[in-house]
């Protein structure tokens, strides 16, 4: 018998893989230390003492309760960080005496009056725009909200987690990364694989040296060509192919001229969740044309001011994965840029830009629609056709807006007839003729062509 060459290299190289993998197993487990979870507590208890002693250090107050109080009377003219119709606020009570606190907070005009240089001072430094008195606060209230005032500013998530992910790095104690685990199992898939070449080339030498003859599949037909043999085949795929292609060519000139799902960027990125869902700001507050118009019309900027002139910043807890605080505080900074607010002044400069905003929904010009018609005296949700707004980050068309969905409304919806003795009449005589407790619009010639085309 011939000898075959490197029999036993094939159990040398498993013996030397499995004593590989065991050996990273045990190093990767060696790697998760109880040590790690000691470290976390004791950093816990280290930044639970920090936030004791800052407490501590603001005084008496619960800063939970000021921060109520804050909310509800004073965040209309003070922000903590910034300027706005009053100064920033945060760290007052480590620049002014506690007492003097006190009676400013319950009667400015009184210290003004009274010559007090530091009350002038802010007077006039703030357009002598005077801070309205608050004598039901108690001692104990403006306690609180001096320490609400008093507390540190919070550290953003993403820059709190990016610091401890940094601080895990440099400790070393962090366990293996994902990158090296990765590397490591494609070397041993690929080891496998050698290993596999490796048999069956062994194998084969062995057979050949045994004298084995290896069978030899047979030589077979390639199968288009047996598929060009096959006639009924070949005409059933010719009419499943012909269907199949005639269904999609519809459904693509049916969609000519529809824009639904149409989302563009806008120049300032104004979310309707926040506005609509959050604060739940009605529609027509900032569309307010839609009441008595055809369109329901692009809100001015003024309306944005409205809030805007005292809101420069979103709290931390609007923030999303997506979207962080900064992002939406920078949109702010161009709502102010573009009417020309000055934040530290408090005051317009007279240098606005034009916003270009891209419009999302649009009829056909020999379709006519009418805002007020619909929500005013049908009385139709805004949400009906511009779908669920209050949810929507980025504002998009929902609905197709074609003939057809406008068709079917039509026909589903009942006429509102309460308080229009118009529709009153109208529902009297046709609901005798229709046999319906209500009508619908269709039954009132909500269909007919002249309705939209004219």
């Amino acid at each position: 018998m011939k000898k075959v060459k490197y029999r036993h290299s094939v159990a040398r190289i498993l013996s030397l893989s499995v004593s590989f993998f065991l050996t990273f197993n045990a190093l990767v487990y060696a790697q998760d230390s109880p040590l790690a979870e000691d470290e976390s507590v004791v950093q816990e208890t280290v930044q639970g003492a920090q936030e004791s002693n800052v407490e501590a250090e603001a005084g008496s107050g619960d800063a939970a309760a000021g921060k109520e109080i804050f909310n509800t009377l004073c965040a209309a003219c003070h922000k903590l960080d910034s300027k706005s119709i009053g100064p920033a606020l945060r760290g007052v009570t480590e620049t002014r005496d506690t007492e003097w606190l006190h009676s400013w907070i319950r009667n400015s005009s009184a210290l003004i009056a009274q010559g007090d240089e530091q009350a002038v001072e802010i007077y006039n430094e703030y357009n002598q725009v005077a801070m309205p008195p608050f004598p039901q606060l108690s001692d104990a209230d403006i306690d609180n909200i001096l320490a609400y005032v008093s507390q540190p500013k919070a550290v953003p998530q993403a820059q709190q987690a990016g610091a401890e992910a940094a601080g895990g790095a440099a400790s070393g104690g962090g366990g293996i990364s994902t990158d090296i685990l990765l590397v490591i199992l494609a070397f041993v898939l690929a080891m496998l694989l050698v290993i596999l070449f490796l048999v069956n080339r062994t194998l084969r030498r062995f057979a050949a040296a045994s004298g084995v003859e290896l069978p030899v599949s047979p030589k077979r037909k390639p199968i288009w060509k047996a598929f060009v043999e096959n006639q009924f085949l070949v005409l059933v795929s010719a009419v499943v192919l012909v269907l199949i292609g005639t269904y999609f060519l519809y459904g693509y000139f049916m969609q000519v001229g529809v824009d639904q799902g149409y989302q563009p960027i806008q120049p300032i990125h104004f979310s309707h969740r926040i506005h609509a869902g959050d604060n739940q700001i009605e529609c027509k507050f900032c569309h307010s044309s839609a009441r008595v118009s055809k369109t329901s019309g692009i809100p001015s900027l003024n309306v944005c001011m409205n809030c805007h002139k005292s809101i420069s910043e979103v709290a931390p807890e609007t923030a999303t994965d997506e979207y962080s605080k900064e992002f939406y505080d920078g949109e702010i900074a161009k709502l102010y840029d573009a009417v020309g607010w000055d934040v530290s002044q408090q005051a317009y400069t007279g240098e606005t830009e034009p916003v270009k905003w891209i419009r999302i929904h649009n009829l056909p010009d020999f379709a006519y629609f009418n805002h007020s018609q619909h929500v005013e005296v049908g009385g139709i949700a805004c949400q009906t056709c511009h779908g669920p707004v209050q949810e929507m980050e980025i504002m998009y068309q929902n609905a197709p807006l074609t003939m057809g969905w406008c068709v079917n409304c039509h026909r589903e919806t009942n006429v509102r007839t309460a308080g229009n003795e118009y529709y009153e009449k109208v529902h009297e005589e046709l609901s005798k003729k229709y046999g319906v407790e209500e009508l619908t619009v269709s039954q009132i010639g909500g269909i007919e062509c002249g309705k939209c085309h004219y």
